[in-house]
């Protein structure tokens, strides 16, 4: 499986064990034992590297003080064989949770003096909470054996290795995260997000050779990733980047040692500390590194994301070199405070990005000031708003500062991303395309409306350094008005005719065919309503605008097979969608009215199929495209779930998924197939049909089923039989209509019906064998073919469609336009009043007693108005 389908399994199966367990405590654990894993398999390659055999490794302890000190020097650990992930979960081993105890112990005794920052402590919360995995020691056991067996097959060696485990740690962390409540927010920042900063921060740095990042406040260690990770796609070395990363609670700094760590990156890249960062700053006093250690912190990036609105104590901190130039937080509300020892780490060249509450923009008071000091002194080069109920724990609107220690030019971007998110749960989710959306913006200093706008200093001066991103960006959708003169006496207002200038500017020539002109202030359609649709979709400039768009598409087809399909093995993936986005910006540069944003949407949702298969190609070869598994599933068995092969359908494609393989190599199998499905529910249509005809008598017989909701078979096969035989008793024909022929004719379809259910599970046997056999066997031009209609043929239908929508989308508004005006008032009350006056004569002819014509008369002199 690959490493989408190996994390998601990991999640589901440790949310099922944990429990009554809290998430935000069992994440601890789990991510401790895959932490403990990565180490002894990095021990394990090491070793074998330097040409131990499997026996010297199976004698490695303690007493060999020549190894441990050479495999401490190199790794900075040691972990003896018996301590080793590999001892623990193999079958011969006599497992118990005092072996978890013992090595753990010894980890820590075995860590070597220089490496002692980076894995000091690092599974103290792990060793503490064991406890809490169960009542007694056997339960214990068994917890720990069932979590060792789960996380055992992610992959931990190599690039490949690193990415995969990773993708999984981060995934468990972001689940963790949305089943823990307000406590998500100690330690995880929503990945999007986490996304969103890095990619400007990495274009901002995109030329700098070296490259030192750092977070105040690192939670899980996630934003400092992918900061590595963004600035990957400009070619840059990992190994040339050095990581700096603070935080306060100590199971929390254990998550960022381990996550950084886990990525590969060098020991010596990895610069940590469990401290309060507003408290203890660097520089700081590391006794087993007293000269090396005592240094100001100045880097290329700060990224961080505080804890929002936290107390602190800013007394005697007026000399602070950090907040001397700019005051000091108010003590209620530490955002700024944050925000200030962010960019005093900055060097003279160096940008950051923070996330904080809303209340930052606009707050008076200690915050004001400062906010004022940072306009004035031309810090603040970007606001960024973001949805609501983004981050895990609290729905409070959040903004994205980008600062930075000197600027070029002096105005703000403000960005109003809020109104762009994908609703998913109970939280707002950051597309692909609302971050390019928003990373473009902000790279390109664009004024887009409704979006983003420039504001210059002095109208922020002019603004009493207010913030508030409402003041400069509108970005509220325009509330329905009514013309008053349209509304009485017909006609569309050319304002709002005016309102689809975008699409007049496309198509000047349709404006003039659908509407004339009225008045110097109104239009009204020049053709029939009914004719609307055909009057756009076949005018000239339509037809031109589709054929334009398409004609810009020609060729992208093979593009996408040249760069992907057949350059396969090249493929940089942290680098080709960006060069691929590019390619489809170039081509839809020329056409307007398309939203280049949800096209790159629909590449990036293709993206991930096919960066997944390229990846298992890219790693396994590719055979793996040739290559099926067994097809496993979750069953119950004596009360508990157990994984076995589906019996129904044992296999499924590596890579090439069997549906495809069958609409495109087994077409014909795949029509009789569907062919004796389409029998199979004629036959149900047309029992369901006879049972629907039979009357209230005919359907208490014993034929039909006491819930009336079908045949009973055998009873229908019995009557059959007796109404044949009188039938041919009698030499006659039942008629179709009586009772007796229907009964016949069902008990006919009942039997057709199960020789065919027969036929139709050989046949999807037969079926599914024959498509494992044909993948198995193809050859690489049809592997080649079917990857293309895999990979690109969606993304070529999905682009496809995009002119129509537009063309719809215009069609609908114009439709609305001519609708809401299609009636004047005049003609409403005229029509009302007529039906009041037939009401009240139809009311002259009915009768009653007394009562009932008093209440009619006075009804009747209500509706005349009398």
């Amino acid at each position: 499986m690959n490493k989408q389908q190996l994390a998601a399994k990991i999640w589901e199966s440790a949310n099922q064990m944990r429990s009554k367990i809290e998430a935000n405590e069992y994440k601890d654990y789990i991510l401790g034992f895959i932490f403990y894993k990565y180490l002894s398999d990095q021990l394990v390659q090491f070793v074998t590297a330097q040409d131990m055999s499997a026996e010297d490794i199976k004698a490695l302890n303690e007493n060999d003080a020549e190894t441990v000190e050479f495999i401490q020097s190199n790794l900075g650990y040691f972990i003896a064989y018996d301590n080793l992930f590999s001892t623990w979960i193999d079958p011969k081993s006599d497992f118990d949770e005092s072996n978890v105890r013992d090595a753990l112990s010894a980890f820590s005794r075995l860590i070597h003096v220089n490496h002692k920052k980076l894995f000091e402590g690092i599974f103290t919360t792990l060793e503490t909470g064991l406890s809490k995995l169960g009542e007694s020691a056997g339960k214990r056991t068994k917890a720990i054996s069932d979590l060792l067996h789960l996380i055992k097959s992610i992959p931990m060696n190599s690039s490949q290795g690193y990415d995969v485990l990773g993708y999984i740690y981060e995934y468990l962390i972001e689940k963790f995260a949305a089943n823990a409540g307000k406590k998500a927010g100690e330690f995880y920042t929503p990945h999007e997000v986490s996304v969103l900063m890095s990619h400007i921060i990495a274009h901002e740095c995109q030329h700098k050779d070296t490259l030192e990042i750092y977070d105040p406040t690192s939670g899980s260690g996630s934003l400092l990733i992918n900061i590595g990770e963004a600035v990957a796609q400009y070619a840059k070395s990992k190994d040339n980047i050095t990581y700096y990363a603070q935080e306060l609670k100590a199971n929390t700094y254990n998550l960022t040692r381990m996550n950084l760590i886990m990525r590969g990156i060098k020991a010596s890249n990895i610069k940590t500390r469990n401290g309060d960062t507003l408290e203890d700053d660097w520089p700081y006093f590391d006794e087993n590194d007293p000269q090396g250690s005592y240094k100001m912190l100045y880097v290329d990036a700060v990224v961080s994301n505080p804890p929002y609105s936290q107390q602190w104590d800013p007394s005697f901190k007026d000399s602070d070199p950090r907040y001397s130039r700019f005051g000091l937080a108010p003590k209620t509300k530490a955002d700024f405070a944050f925000l200030l020892h962010d960019l005093y780490h900055l060097k003279p060249d160096g940008i950051m990005t923070i996330v904080l509450p809303h209340g930052v923009l606009f707050r008076s008071g200690e915050e004001g000031q400062i906010r004022t000091q940072l306009i004035e002194q031309n810090h603040i080069d970007a606001i960024i708003g973001l949805p609501a109920n983004i981050f895990f724990g609290t729905g409070i609107p959040t903004v994205i500062l980008v600062l930075k220690q000197k600027r070029q030019n002096s105005d703000v971007l403000v960005v109003d991303a809020s109104k762009h998110f994908l609703k998913e749960g109970k939280n707002n989710k950051l597309q692909a395309s609302d971050i390019k959306r928003i990373v473009d913006a902000v790279i390109n200093r664009e004024s887009i409306d409704k979006f983003s706008q420039l504001v210059s200093k002095q109208t922020l001066r002019d603004n009493g350094y207010n913030l508030n991103i409402p003041r400069y960006v509108d970005s509220s959708a325009q509330a329905p008005s009514w013309d008053l003169h349209a509304t009485m006496l017909g006609g569309i207002p050319n304002s709002e005719i005016a309102e689809l200038q975008s699409y007049w500017q496309v198509f000047p020539q349709l404006h003039a065919a659908l509407f004339t002109s009225k008045s110097a202030a109104y239009s009204e359609l020049a053709i029939a309503k009914d004719a609307l649709n055909p009057t756009i979709t076949q005018h000239p400039q339509v037809v031109a605008f589709i054929n334009t768009y398409n004609q810009a598409f020609v060729g992208f087809d093979d593009y996408l097979n040249t760069h992907l399909i057949q350059s396969w093995q090249g493929v940089k993936r942290n680098q080709i969608e960006a060069t691929l986005s590019t390619e489809l910006f170039t081509r839809l540069s020329p056409i307007a009215l398309i939203d280049k944003y949800q096209a790159f949407q629909h590449l990036n949702n293709q993206w991930q199929i096919i960066s997944a298969d390229l990846e298992m190609m890219q790693t396994e070869g590719f055979a793996a495209t040739k290559q099926v598994d067994p097809n496993m599933v979750i069953k119950k068995k004596d009360g508990k779930d157990i994984e076995v092969q589906d019996s129904i359908t044992p296999w499924k494609g590596h890579i090439l998924p069997f549906e495809l393989v069958q609409q495109t190599n087994l077409t014909d199998d795949l029509t009789a197939l569907a062919k004796q499905e389409t029998r199979l529910a004629e036959i149900a249509s047309t029992l369901e049909d006879i049972l629907e005809s039979l009357n209230e008598d005919e359907k208490e017989q014993d034929t039909v089923k006491e819930s009336k909701d079908g045949f009973a078979n055998a009873e229908v096969a019995k009557a059959a039989k007796a109404f044949l035989k009188e039938q041919k008793e009698a030499k006659t024909k039942f008629a179709a209509e009586i009772y007796e022929a229907k009964i016949i004719a069902v008990n006919i379809l009942i039997e057709e019906e199960k020789a065919l259910k027969k036929a139709v599970k050989e046949a999807e046997i037969a079926l599914h064998l024959l498509t494992k056999t044909t993948i198995e066997n193809l050859t690489d031009e049809q592997v080649n073919e079917l990857l293309h209609l895999k990979w690109i043929a969606p993304l070529s239908q999905e682009l496809a469609a995009m002119p129509s929508a537009v063309i719809s989308q215009l069609t609908s508004k114009v439709q609305a336009l001519a609708d809401k005006y299609s009636v004047t008032y005049s003609q409403v009350v005229s029509e009302i009043k007529t039906t009041e006056q037939e009401l009240a004569e139809m009311m002259g002819e009915l009768t009653g007693n007394d009562f009932d014509l008093q209440g009619l008369a006075e009804l009747t002199n209500l509706l005349k108005g009398a």
